[in-house]
């Protein structure tokens, strides 16, 4: 990207590397979003567990998905996208700690696995199944949680996600994920990559150009669809442009998030904003293990000792700690 290009989208600094959100906006489409471009944090998380490719795949575009709608929260907290469902992975579990510490999870049935894996049904969707997803906004002990809830019926996490921010804030809104393994000289495993864009009408100036969604923004049911809702001409342009991007280029390493935004939106003007880095980070800590465990009654302390200590390991970074079962025994 030359000097005069980077002038023009707002970049005084140099482009963002992998591991960071980059907030936008195209206001001459009403549009607002941000990019994500993950390298070494999604490397690390999926890695750690020697998850199957499929899973890992799964989970990676769940991390995109989080990254890019967790990244919004401006105040210090946490954000948490979960799923629970009947599929061979039953359970996907992400968290990020604002301001960057992102971590996360997958749990699996392996035997559901191998014969979804036989039957040829590896797509993310029917590694989900039916069920939930849950993303939940944690501002900390003397708040209340927010929860907003969405089915899983076989879909795929892009249009679960459109889903959710139909039913759940009525704002018009485009998601793109992926997720690939590239092979990289003098290293012997090939490295995850992923990247993903979040688009909303969100106008500037705070006045809408086009109405809310209707009724709770699910189109297809009768009772509160509007058969006379027509999305205004930006938007349809701004979220076709956006679904002209490949797979390859939102994993693609050597393009950054800037030069991915400036090719779908340098004809309509896009300005980019200061990226927020991200990185793997998990927040166990003894301390709040034993806290935990103080809680519990002297017979579960003793169902918990094996060969003489009590061994927790975090689901998330596969850290173990080990206690002393007596200092958690009640006289």
């Amino acid at each position: 990207m030359t000097e005069d290009l980077m002038k023009a989208v707002g970049l005084d600094r140099e482009e963002s590397v992998s591991d960071s959100v980059v907030p936008f906006a195209v206001e001459n489409l009403d549009v607002r979003g941000r990019a994500v471009k993950l390298d070494e944090a999604l490397n690390t998380i999926l890695t750690r567990h020697n998850y199957p490719t499929p899973v890992a795949r799964l989970l990676g575009e769940a991390i995109v998905l989080a990254s890019l709608v967790g990244s919004s929260l401006k105040f210090e907290g946490r954000f948490i996208l979960q799923t629970q469902t009947d599929g061979p992975v039953n359970m996907i579990v992400v968290d990020l700690q604002t301001p960057n510490g992102l971590r996360g999870y997958a749990r699996f049935d392996e035997v559901a696995l191998n014969e979804a894996a036989e039957a040829g049904e590896l797509s993310p969707e029917q590694l989900l199944g039916k069920g939930i997803l849950a993303m939940t906004i944690d501002q900390g002990e003397m708040t209340e949680r927010y929860q907003g809830i969405v089915q899983l019926d076989g879909a795929s996490l892009e249009e679960v996600a459109h889903r959710y921010f139909m039913q759940s804030e009525q704002i018009p809104t485009k998601v793109r994920l992926a997720v690939a393994q590239f092979s990289e000289k003098g290293k012997a495993q090939d490295q995850w990559r992923a990247g993903g864009v979040l688009l909303q009408h969100l106008p500037s100036h705070g006045e809408r150009t086009m109405a809310d969604l209707p009724g709770d923004g699910d189109f297809d049911n009768p009772e509160t669809a509007d058969n006379v809702f027509e999305p205004e001409n930006n938007w349809v342009e701004a979220s076709a442009l956006l679904q002209t991007i490949d797979d390859h280029e939102l994993v693609d390493p050597e393009i950054s998030a800037e030069r991915l935004l400036f090719r779908l939106y340098h004809e309509t003007g896009v300005r980019v904003y200061e990226p927020m880095d991200l990185e793997e980070k998990c927040g166990c800590n003894a301390d709040k293990i034993e806290a935990m465990l103080e809680q519990f009654s002297n017979d579960d302390i003793d169902a918990m000792v094996v060969d003489g200590d009590i061994q927790v390991v975090c689901e998330f970074c596969s850290t173990a700690y080990h206690f002393n079962p007596h200092q958690f025994r009640k006289d």
